[in-house]
């Protein structure tokens, strides 16, 4: 079944969001989060992603994303595949982990829900873009994004949440190279 949320033009920027299935709350340790921002700057290195803005929740991304490289939706997919792969292995893996079981057959009973996978599903299929079209809707998405972690009560100012642009635009260096918006 077809969303109407589509990534129509590419020389657009877009506000994405994505959701881990059943919105369960994955990264609450920073490794997985780590896997996640490596990806991140993987795909702003090698596949042309230009990243304005972005913040990791505990079980959701927004992004404000355009690309001068490979189309957004390719690369969308490419970092949902790579993260999904990678960050299951790292819950596997991790001995410290007491939702272990718990997470990965939520992952493997939404993986057999889908036949386009062929074991787990740690994200749900679709993006949400939603085409920035007006500087007015870029400074709403842009604030959204960044309130996310004050609004939850996890800190005061946007800028003190780490896996967010928000140090970015206060003028610290953050994890994530941005392109800042004026």
């Amino acid at each position: 079944m077809s969303r109407s949320y589509k990534i129509k033009d590419q020389d657009f920027l877009y506000f994405v969001s994505f959701a881990t299935v059943y919105w369960v709350d994955v990264f609450t340790r920073r490794e997985y989060k780590d896997i996640f921002v490596e990806s991140l700057r993987y795909c702003i290195q090698h596949k042309g992603l230009h990243v304005y803005a972005w913040c990791l929740m505990p079980n959701h991304v927004h992004l404000i994303i355009g690309s001068k490289g490979e189309k957004l939706e390719d690369i969308l997919r490419d970092l949902k595949r790579h993260t999904s792969k990678e960050i299951t292995k790292a819950i596997d893996a991790n001995t410290q982990e007491s939702r272990k079981g718990w997470l990965l057959w939520l992952f493997e009973r939404a993986g057999q829900r889908n036949p386009n996978n062929t074991k787990y599903q740690f994200w749900q299929q679709h993006n949400h873009p939603i085409e920035v079209s007006t500087n007015a809707l870029l400074a709403q998405k842009l604030d959204y994004v960044h309130q996310n972690p004050v609004k939850e009560g996890w800190v005061e100012e946007p800028e003190q949440y780490l896996y967010s642009s928000a140090k970015d635009y206060a003028g610290l260096k953050g994890l994530v190279p941005v392109i800042l918006i004026e």
